[in-house]
């Protein structure tokens, strides 16, 4: 009798855990949630995000009640002016989607007007430690919530033609050591400029990052209390001299396009820009006669500037769920959980130059992925890239109204400044550093 009592307790405790298990989720199985999506993933991410979903749908979806229908793929330019018609609502402005890809800059104004789930609320500590606390942070916002998720990532590298580094080496004995640092790229620039007879050697996607990154590598701050441009530092003349006067004496290239498209014609021996640029870069060099060259490229970890600390951007968008009922929130975290845990991660950047999220991914999968990669091109980013996240801290950009206002500004009067003083310094009226450093603070 005592063997059964215990049975029927044994049994009867089971089933009480079991039901406090499922009183847990706000879903139903037999009534299944259908969320909407929207993203802006073309090409083979779309393909990849579209299988995905479509798996996640008849397995774990399914158990749980949860089906993702993505109802609009567009551009970024176009995603983001349906959900600034939203955000402002304005008439004839589509219904919001239940998630949505975008950058924490649009999270900022859907935050504000309370239209985003905190997705915080969903995940345990433990579970947000499972991912790469730089990307985690990024999608937090003003008020300590986690508006946006992340899901597939960049940093920037530094992009090296090597057959033309081979060449110029080969003659000159410049040594590739020289391209960890800005200093010693800036003085290969002179050299290559002088052997080359006046070809440049080095651009940037971006000079607002080489002085941001800059500033982080040097223990200074691009940006001070009140959000405007602090250029008034010993860290940052230092990050300034460094770049203006290669520049103006024509080592480095200013360039309003991306950096690939130097390489590609072989105006230029290496550039830094995203990772997630590395599908731009092909195997030959073509001339402006339409002579094409072969040619071999290295990806290099981003360069430090002389006693700095490595220090990278990590920059890309994420996912955000609309404000709703708790159980529309609940099933698009689920979904997000298992969208971004390391496998499916990895099968969705595996073709790109987009990096995972997670430290397993990066620690684990990435390494044992890496030899199973086709493209010669992302296995070498993702080589550098690794090297990177074992030795470099990442951080992110400032998340306020004005940012790209102001970085887009600096980006445009820095270049300005560069081309004036090339064509002074040709002229033979150089202007002394100091002076367009003067020019640039005002």
């Amino acid at each position: 009798m005592k063997k059964i009592i215990c049975s029927i307790l044994s049994v009867l405790l089971l089933l009480t855990a079991l039901s406090g298990c499922a009183g847990n989720s706000p879903l139903d199985p037999k009534d299944p949630v259908t969320l909407t999506m929207w993203h802006n993933y073309g090409g083979d991410m779309q393909q990849t995000m579209d299988l995905l979903i479509d798996e996640f749908n008849a397995t774990v979806g399914r158990e749980k009640g949860i089906v993702v229908n993505v109802t609009a793929i567009s551009s970024s330019s176009d995603l983001n002016n349906s959900l600034a018609m939203i955000v402002n609502d304005d008439p004839g402005a589509p219904e919001m989607p239940d998630i949505f890809t975008g950058y924490p800059k649009v999270a900022v104004q859907f935050q504000e007007k309370g239209m985003l789930a905190n997705l915080a609320d969903y995940f345990t500590e433990d579970e947000l430690s499972a991912y790469v606390d730089a990307f985690i942070e990024e999608g937090r916002l003003g008020d300590g919530g986690l508006y946006v998720f992340p899901i597939a990532k960049s940093t920037e590298i530094l992009f090296l033609n090597q057959t033309f580094f081979d060449e110029f080496a080969a003659e000159t004995g410049a040594d590739s050591a020289l391209l960890s640092t800005f200093e010693g790229i800036a003085e290969l620039s002179r050299m290559y400029y002088e052997w080359s007879g006046g070809k440049q050697f080095y651009t940037a996607d971006s000079w607002f990052n080489v002085a941001e990154v800059g500033m982080m590598q040097l223990g200074g701050d691009l940006f001070d209390e009140s959000n405007a441009l602090s250029l008034n530092s010993d860290p940052y003349r230092h990050i300034f001299e460094t770049v203006y006067t290669p520049s103006a004496e024509g080592g480095f290239a200013i360039h309003d396009g991306y950096s690939s498209d130097l390489s590609k014609t072989g105006e230029i021996l290496c550039s830094t820009g995203s990772s997630a640029g590395i599908l731009f870069y092909g195997d030959r060099v073509t001339y402006s006669d339409g002579t094409e060259i072969p040619v071999e490229y290295s990806i290099l970890p981003y360069p430090v500037f002389e006693g700095g600390e490595k220090w990278a951007l990590q920059r890309g968008g994420g996912l955000m769920v609309a404000k709703n009922e708790e159980k529309r929130e609940y099933a698009a975290a689920e979904f997000i959980k298992w969208l971004s845990a390391p496998e499916q991660n990895m099968e969705f950047i595996s073709q790109t130059g987009y990096l995972p999220v997670t430290k397993q991914a990066f620690e684990t999968e990435l390494p044992a992925h890496l030899e199973t990669v086709e493209d010669a091109r992302i296995q070498k980013m993702l080589t550098a890239v690794l090297s990177m996240y074992e030795e470099y801290q990442f951080f992110t950009a400032p998340n306020f109204a004005e940012f790209d206002a102001v970085s887009s500004k600096y980006e445009k009067d820095f270049k300005r400044l560069l081309t004036d003083a090339f064509a002074a310094q040709q002229s033979d009226a150089p202007i002394p550093a100091e002076e367009a450093l003067a020019g640039l603070i005002k």
